[in-house]
């Protein structure tokens, strides 16, 4: 019998749809989970990583987030882009807080990926940036609106790993369409983007990413295939890190950069089977969460 059911979760794996939520005032609809490519790209060979995400897609994780400083990401994903764009909701980044850098970051990427356009793109790492800079009129804010405007990328946003402060002070100030923050249950204890941050975007309707949802790679090495900075920890139980993530208010998806298609039906398994977390498992999590921010620390850079 569990041969039978095994074979039926695999088949319903194959043709149902993922759950999904509207991404803000994007108003699209997409799949809770995404994959990230910065392990493909730093630690696959690229058949390998063209074979995963292809498997991906195939399953029905259709949003795909990557990066020009992911070494051979874009150019593995560009791979499939060409075969297979239209099924897929396409996020990539510009590093830079400057306007003519991030246009001209921006068109790099689309000839690596093999498209004419993304559906997101994000000033990436804002906590590296002088916040008044990316949101001048000579900023990479206003660098990716006129990509835009020119039909590059249809929503802008940023990402952010540390300094929360800087995130909720281009919320107030700038239109954004989507962000991606660095959030789990253990770094809420360090950088608290889920009370700095997240009622800011919610009030705002913008939509919301979480990554770094099992604490990143350990010693964010994503050059071979590293373990989680969970799994280092000891923390085995990476299910209720997921549930955390997906259970916080306003977030839409979660995306977490895979190794293996072993990993990627986990997580796909996941997110199909989703509750929300008893109270028993949130004080859980709360205790041990504070443990490992005593033990990790500021491992994104700063908090303020």
């Amino acid at each position: 019998m569990a041969a039978v059911a095994s074979i039926e979760q695999k088949s319903q794996q194959e043709t149902d749809p993922l759950p999904q939520r509207v991404l803000g005032k994007t108003g699209e609809s997409v799949a809770m989970l995404g994959l990230g490519t910065g392990p493909t790209g730093y630690g696959m060979k690229d058949e390998n990583a063209i074979s995963l995400i292809h498997r991906a897609i195939d399953l029905g994780v259709t949003a795909m987030d990557t990066a020009p400083g992911y070494d051979r990401a874009q150019v593995q994903l560009g791979e499939v882009m060409k075969e297979r764009r239209r099924e897929v909701f396409l996020i990539t980044k510009t590093p830079t807080d400057d306007y003519q850098t991030a246009l001209d970051k921006l068109e790099k990427n689309l000839n690596d990926l093999q498209t004419d356009y993304v559906d997101v793109t994000y000033v990436h790492c804002l906590g590296a940036y002088d916040p008044e800079r990316v949101l001048s009129q000579n900023g990479s804010l206003a660098g990716l609106r006129e990509a835009q405007r020119r039909g590059w990328t249809r929503f802008v946003g940023f990402t952010a790993h540390n300094q929360p402060q800087k995130s909720a002070k281009v919320l107030r100030e700038a239109d954004i369409d989507v962000v991606m923050l660095a959030m789990n249950f253990a770094d809420r204890h360090t950088y608290n983007f889920e009370e700095e941050v997240l009622p800011l975007a919610a009030e705002r309707q913008v939509g919301v990413v979480a990554m770094k949802v099992f604490g990143g790679a350990h010693n964010m090495n994503y050059k071979k295939q590293t373990p989680s900075a969970l799994d280092a920890a000891g923390d085995h139980d990476h299910q209720l890190a997921f549930r955390y993530a997906l259970g916080l208010p306003g977030v839409t998806m979660a995306v977490i950069g895979m190794y293996t298609e072993e990993e990627l039906e986990k997580n796909i398994e996941w997110v199909r089977s989703l509750e929300p977390l008893s109270i028993q498992e949130e004080r859980r999590l709360a205790q041990r969460g504070k443990e490992l921010a005593g033990e990790w620390g500021p491992h994104y850079g700063p908090v303020q």
